[in-house]
């Protein structure tokens, strides 16, 4: 599908998951060298990261272990200006590396909430992994280790991104049409 309509706009192809595949594969193999003995703990950050969770984490071959967390901060397609955390973390991670899988840095908003939340904890370190990175959009001074795919301003759907909670099955990344609305 080069279009797709999801409730009242239109969004185009932007990226393939041939492409989104083959660089989660490269971020699999260079996490996987990095943390060989670290016994790192995985923490997606849910709803959106859910489909580059499981793609990374079947790709990565050392021994981790695998939390979840919920954050909001979005509603439709801006931010809120606000982080609500819905869901905490079950164990402690003083003295663990932590690896962050988050879907999409934008204004930087939420991952700052999270890096001080997480740091109260005392990791022995936090690195964090991004498919999508916004880096025009940064309120805060958010610099991920690996952001697998650098976007300007587009309005993104797919791949477990969503607008209003539509659209995150998607395959493919899509951006939002110029005058979809018109």
């Amino acid at each position: 599908m080069e279009q797709v309509h999801i409730e009242d706009r239109t969004f185009e192809l932007f990226i393939r998951y041939e492409s989104i595949k083959d660089r989660v594969m490269e971020i699999a193999k260079e996490i996987s060298y990095k943390f060989e003995h670290l016994d790192p703990v995985f923490l997606p950050v849910l709803n959106g990261s859910f489909m580059f969770t499981a793609d990374l984490l079947k790709n990565v071959n050392i021994k981790s272990s695998v939390q979840f967390i919920k954050v909001a901060s979005y509603q439709g397609d801006s931010s809120t200006g606000q982080v609500k955390s819905l869901l905490g973390l079950s164990d402690s991670l003083t003295g663990k590396h932590i690896i962050i899988l988050e879907d999409i840095i934008d204004t930087g908003l939420t991952m700052k909430h999270l890096l001080e939340e997480l740091n109260k904890q005392n990791p022995a370190s936090i690195f964090v992994v991004t498919l999508l990175y916004k880096k025009e959009s940064l309120q805060y001074p958010i610099n991920p280790d690996i952001a697998c795919f650098n976007i300007s301003q587009e309005f993104v759907v797919g791949y477990g991104l969503d607008y209003d909670g539509y659209g995150r099955n998607l395959r493919h990344i899509y951006k939002e049409k110029v005058n979809s609305n018109q």
